[in-house]
This record gives C-alpha cells, structure tokens and sequence, in this order.
C-alpha cells in the first residue's frame, strides 16, 4: 500500500511540474506578445510532442539545428547546466528585441540575429509547443514550436 502511495505522489509531483513549465512557456511568450500587441499563443500538445521527439533526437549531440518540419516555426535554446527553465530561454530569445528594428524601411535585424524574437510575436502564429531536456553532457536543451510559422522574408511579424 505504501508503494502505491508513493507512486501517485510522483504521478502527481510530475504533472504539477510540467503544468508549471507550460504555464511558463506560454506567460514568457504571451508576455512578449502582448507588449506589441498581438494576441496570445494557446499551449499545443502536439506540438510539444513534436518539440519532445526531436529534442531526444539531439539528446547525444546538442547541436542547435532545426527540425525538418517545414510547417513549424522553431526555436531552439541550449544552456550549460540544469539550471535553465522555460521562463529562461524565452527570455534569451525576446531579449533579442533589441536588434530588430520595426520602424526601418529593411524591417530586418540589426547585426545581429533577432529571428526568435520575431518567431515569438509573429501575428498569425496561433499556438506554441515546447520541451525541456538534458542533454547527455548535462546541459539543458529546449525547444519551442510554432503554428502556423513566421519569419516570411520581407513580411513584418505584426
């Protein structure tokens, strides 16, 4: 009886967190979105399978490559160590921001890459999955995906 006891607590343990990290994907994201006015994302499980899967996939190797899926927007994060959460590496990619300049006539990043952030406010974008995994060298490996994609060339996000 005990055993099973302890078992339900962990079940219950484990929703509890991963409730809190999707609570956190999606403020830090709508957060964002909301400062430029756009409407908020809607938490995809789908999509976070999809983040799920192909994260394992770079679980040996950690390599900051996209996924095939062409019919997803993705952003990828990767921080040494454990200590990285959800609310963290959307900040990483909205604090990008700073590089992106809306008002030029180029609606392009400034010296540096600013294509999550724009990913994260893109107005058409509708839903967000993401994962959190550790790598096997230990560092935190994160993936978000969107639906339907951004970053069309020469379109403004909003």
């Amino acid at each position: 009886m005990l055993i099973l006891l302890f078992s339900s607590v962990i079940i219950v343990d484990a929703r509890a967190n991963k409730t809190e990290m999707i609570n956190q994907f999606l403020d830090a994201h709508n957060s964002a979105r909301k400062a430029v006015g756009v409407p908020p994302l809607e938490w995809e499980p789908l999509l976070a399978n999809f983040a799920q899967a192909y994260s394992n996939q770079r679980r040996h190797d950690c390599a900051l490559v996209h996924s095939a899926a062409m019919a997803y927007g993705e952003n990828i994060f990767i921080g040494q160590g454990r200590r990285w959460s959800a609310k963290d590496a959307v900040a990483a990619w909205v604090a990008e921001k700073q590089f992106y300049d809306y008002s030029s006539a180029s609606n392009a990043c400034s010296g540096h890459d600013c294509t999550h952030y724009t990913q994260i406010v893109w107005r058409t974008t509708e839903q967000v999955g993401c994962a959190k995994i550790i790598s096997d060298n230990g560092s935190s490996y994160i993936t978000c995906d969107y639906y339907p994609t951004g970053n069309y060339v020469g379109a403004r996000p909003y």
